[in-house]
Order: C-alpha cells, then structure tokens, then sequence
C-alpha cells in the first residue's frame, strides 16, 4: 500500500471513479417480503424483530404503523442510551429527541426536531405527518403539538443521564462541539463568547483533524409491507454534551432516511453535522435509481461524504423495492439487522469501514488503485 499525506480522502477519490466504471459487490439477496432492515444490531434488534412481527401478525399493520413500532420499542428500550429518553444529555444536561418518519407512496413526511419533555418522538413525527400539511415541527412547540395530539409530557432525564453530564462538566466539558470561542473550549467549560471570524486555512485544518462521533446512534428503518408499499422511519436522541438546540440529520428528509416506493429506501447514522451536508440518504435512492445495486449505492454515498470528511463516522443502509439489501460505513464497524420472508430470527450483517474493506476487496481484484 502506498502511504501519502491524507490517502484515505485520495483513496476515495480514486474509488468513485472505479465505482462508475466497475460492479462492486451485489446486493444481498432478498429474504422475501415483508421485510425490515435498520441501523445496528445488538440492543437494535428488538426493533427489527417489533416491526417484522407486527407485520406478520396483522396483514392490516402497514408499513408506517411497522417503522413506527420498531422505532418506538427502541425509544421504550433506550437502545444504546442513544434513541429515546435519558440519553445523550446537552450541555445543559437535558435530552431532547429527533424523529422522522416517511411514507414511501406520497412521500409525505412527518418530523420533530428538538422535542422536549416527550417520551415518543416517533409518535408525534406522525402525528405531524396525518394531521398537518407541514413536515417539521420543532422545540417548545412541537411539546404543544404533542399534547394537543394526546401525548403526556414527562422528564427526559434520568439519574444515569444527569450523572453522564455531571462527570462531563467535572472534566471540564470534554469533549464538546464548541469551536472559535473563548475560553478555550478544548480545556474549558463556558460560558463562551465567539471570537472574530475562522478563517479557510482554520477551517479547513478543522475538518482534517476532525475524529468524527462516537454518540451518535441513530435508529433508522425501511418496511416494505407484502404488499410492496414501503416506509422509513429515525429516531434518536442526538449527539451527548451537544449545544442546546443543536439537531442532527435524524429528523431531515434524504439525511436521516428516505424513502421512494417507485425505487427503495435508505436509513443512515453517523455524524449527523456532516451527514447532512450530504443528504446521504436522497443520494442513495437517487444510485438506486440510476441502476446501482443497494450495496454500490451505499458504498458511493460514503465515498463521497469521506472525500470531504475522512476521518467522519458513518453508517447507511440501503434496500430496493425487492427487499434486496446492503450497506456501508466508516470510521467504526457498523452493523445493521433485517428480517424477512419467513426468516425465524434477525440477522445482523457486520460492515468493515470502508477503506478497509476496499483493501479486502484489492486483495482479490487488479481493478481498485493501488494508494487505495
């Protein structure tokens, strides 16, 4: 392997080319229908087994009641204190949730963004989605509309989460998402005032060193019903120690997930601050539309989001109209689970990052580039 100052975003740059010219590795084959595919394994696959056996059990559960019961059961489970309450506190020591969920037929969608005090946000997404004609509430508000829709407002916070962020704020707030302020935010806590404006060279040298995210698990799902109708769903509780406010690409359609019946959906987790410069998901529909099979239209995504962000965490799951699967990631071995057809139990599928797994794949071809 030839070794240069970043290779690994010259890598990717040399895999896209390849990926337009080449046929990767074939989408997994179909379990048959229904099927259900989501971000992670381990605690994420009470979700799968919930959607898959709603399905099953009732013909007349659709595809969003399907992504709404899998999400909600990881949001009840606090799957990886990641999705749900008492997870992932802000600077101030609070969790607020993101969700999303899509229907494939009208592409109409339903989302919360920084919902407060609110067990379930995949329930008030559609609430938002069958009783408005909007797409994204957020904040204090959507806390109205959830209560309105009948949703009981309750504390997020548990002693585990007010102690995660009391530890956090005894090491001095670190690490935290503060960037170009005083005090300095690598040693310090705040209060913080900004300072006169980053220049290129800062900015561009922030994104290099940037190590990407290590809390940011989102549950993310796509159903296809028997029928062939399919929906998408995301939950999560956001980034640990964020900004008050901040919210990821959990509740953004094409970021968190997406969903076209006419072609596939996709699901993605990761550094959602960068992954929604990208809309990872809407790209990867658009591969699929464009004859890549799930795997390849996966894998490009995470190519082009690595050219600019090599060192980001990132995970996505992508599956056509058929059921056909697969999936692609960085930055950490990502997971994914999917049940379908008759299939007895979930299985989870392991995915090397994709650098590593593009050096797999060199070993047995003269086609991918050598710096690679």
């Amino acid at each position: 392997m030839v070794l240069r100052p970043y290779s690994r975003a010259s890598a990717v740059l040399s895999f896209l080319a390849f990926l337009t010219a080449s046929t990767c590795v074939s989408a997994s084959r179909s379990p048959g229908l229904p099927f259900v595919i989501n971000t992670w394994g381990g605690a994420f696959t009470a979700a799968t087994d919930a959607a898959y056996l709603a399905l099953i059990a009732d013909r007349n559960t659709s595809a969003l009641d399907a992504v709404e019961i899998g999400c909600a059961t990881c949001e009840k489970n606090q799957c990886d204190t990641t999705v749900g309450y008492g997870g992932s506190p802000d600077e101030s020591c609070e969790t607020t949730l993101d969700a999303m969920v899509m229907d494939g037929t009208s592409m109409k969608t339903g989302a919360v963004a920084g919902l407060r005090r609110i067990k379930d946000a995949i329930g008030v997404a559609r609430a938002v989605l069958e009783h408005t004609r909007h797409s994204l509430l957020v904040g204090d508000l959507a806390t109205n509309f959830a209560i309105e829709n009948g949703f009981k407002e309750q504390d997020l916070t548990t002693e585990a989460s007010k102690e995660k962020c009391e530890a956090w704020k005894r090491a001095n707030c670190q690490s935290n998402y503060r960037l170009n302020v005083a005090p300095d935010p690598s040693t310090s806590c705040g209060p913080y005032t900004p300072l006169p404006g980053i220049d290129q060279q800062t900015l561009a040298r922030s994104v290099m060193e940037d190590e990407g995210a290590v809390s940011h698990d989102t549950i993310s799902m796509v159903v296809i019903h028997e029928s062939g109708i399919m929906a998408a769903g995301t939950s999560t509780n956001g980034a640990s120690h964020k900004v008050p406010g901040r919210v990821g690409d959990g509740p953004i359609v094409g970021s968190g997930s997406y969903v076209d019946g006419d072609v596939g959906g996709c699901g993605a987790t990761g550094d959602g601050d960068i992954m929604m410069r990208f809309l990872p998901c809407y790209q990867a529909i658009e591969n699929l539309r464009q004859g890549m099979s799930p795997q390849d239209a996966a894998e490009d995504v995470v190519a082009r989001m690595l050219r600019k962000y090599p060192n980001m965490s990132s995970g996505i799951v992508v599956a056509n109209t058929k059921g056909e699967h697969g999936g692609a990631g960085s930055g950490w071995t990502f997971t994914y689970s999917f049940r379908g057809g008759d299939m007895e139990a979930t299985e989870v599928v392991s995915v090397p990052p994709l650098p590593r797994r593009l050096e797999e794949r060199r070993r047995n071809t003269n086609d991918i580039p050598d710096e690679i």
